[in-house]
């Protein structure tokens, strides 16, 4: 693990951000949000969000202070807990679309976290060995869960084919770095999925855009170029996790990768998660995942730290041409319920709330209402309009082509 003590001060930091101000143009629009997959479950284990003291709706409280993109997760037949199934995720989506927020629909393809490390083939298809055969079976889900999804009036506008697919994706084991991809089969897999989208896309109301997702900057360059040679190649976002414990790039480094992405391929840019903490302490028994080691020279653990963190990254993704922020699990706090790590939650010091003080909503949330530089009027959060709400014909919605 690296040092995270660089030279990369906010005063450095905003040397190198300007030499980037006029390098890329501004996105058409700029997505500004949350994953908030946890929030079901963090209610029904009674948590109450609150702002200056008063119980919030957590999702009217992030449409309040900026927000127009929710992401929500989806697992295939995660058996271990009640959430992140598509039941779980109707219910997401649709208090985001009250709000008036978009959706990005994450699919992992997996019954479990499925990330830079692993991404583990869902149970009922560990069987399937014939490549071709296992396209069609997630082309079948991706389909017919969109399906399900825009006959309930909820299409996603953005669908993630795949979660921080660093590896091979539905493997039966955890990633070995040693042995390369298998591109012939990572391409039919990818290339089924996003096809699925696609094909739903043509009979709904709602067009889905599709992100490829990739863990840590430092390793999306080399992926897009080896998913180019392979065939994949018809997605409209390049998703990126930046957390800075876990990536070898500065956050100026970030930007220039950035940039390099913005000028080869024909897609926007989205810093899809990322996190900071606010405090080195922590609410419950669970150990949190990120501690001193996550700090970043002139951002301290503090809740202006975590504010100033999230300011000045967007502020670098719009500079070099990125189109997006999506902060990871801010409403994850700590709670009486158990997970497998402990009791509370791994991530309360890197919420939006303060968990010593009633779940009191923190400064960082207003990165999403921040008036940044270099974005069109059309592009601000503020200009986010509910998404209309059509279910696709049931006879349409149902018919689907195999790739």
């Amino acid at each position: 693990m690296r040092s995270t003590r660089r030279l990369w001060t906010p005063a450095l930091l905003a040397l190198a951000i300007s030499t980037f101000a006029h390098a890329a143009p501004a996105p058409a629009t700029l997505y500004l949000g949350a994953d908030l997959s946890y929030v079901n479950e963090m209610e029904e284990c009674g948590v109450q969000y609150r702002e200056n003291g008063v119980v919030k709706d957590p999702f009217e409280l992030f449409h309040a202070h900026g927000a127009n993109l929710v992401r929500v997760r989806l697992w295939n037949d995660a058996r271990w807990t009640r959430y992140s199934d598509l039941s779980d995720v109707k219910k997401t989506i649709a208090r985001a679309r009250a709000q008036g927020m978009q959706v990005l629909l994450d699919l992992h393809y997996s019954d479990d976290w499925a990330d830079g490390e692993k991404q583990l083939i869902p149970k009922a298809w560990a069987s399937i060995t014939d490549t071709d055969e296992l396209a069609r079976t997630l082309y079948g889900f991706t389909y017919d869960t969109l399906s399900a999804l825009d006959r309930a009036g909820l299409m996603p506008e953005l669908v993630q084919v795949g979660n921080e697919s660093n590896s091979d994706l539905m493997d039966s084991q955890p990633w070995d770095k040693q042995r390369p991809i298998d591109w012939q089969r990572n391409a039919k897999l990818f290339n089924a999925g996003i096809k699925a989208v696609r094909d739903i896309g043509a009979r709904s109301a709602i067009k889905p855009r599709v992100m490829l997702h990739i863990a840590q900057p430092e390793n999306v360059e080399p992926w897009f170029a080896a998913a180019t040679e392979a065939g994949v190649t018809d997605y409209d976002l390049i998703g990126i996790s930046y957390y800075r414990k876990w990536s070898t790039q500065s956050m100026a480094e970030l930007g220039k990768t950035i940039k390099r992405l913005r000028g080869r391929y024909d897609a926007d840019v989205v810093v899809v998660e990322t996190a900071y903490p606010w405090t080195l302490e922590s609410g419950d028994t669970s150990h949190n995942l990120l501690g001193e080691d996550s700090l970043i020279a002139g951002y301290p653990a503090t809740p202006q730290g975590q504010f100033h963190y999230m300011v000045d990254l967007t502020q670098l993704v719009i500079d070099t041409g990125g189109a997006g922020v999506v902060y990871w699990e801010p409403a994850w706090t700590s709670s009486s319920c158990k997970t497998r790590w402990g009791t509370g939650s791994s991530w309360e010091n890197a919420s939006f709330f303060d968990f010593k003080h009633g779940n009191d909503v923190l400064p960082a949330i207003d990165f999403m209402r921040h008036p940044y530089t270099g974005v069109p009027a059309s592009g601000q959060p503020a200009a986010a309009k509910p998404a209309p709400i059509t279910p696709g014909k049931p006879t349409d919605a149902g018919r689907r082509t195999q790739p």
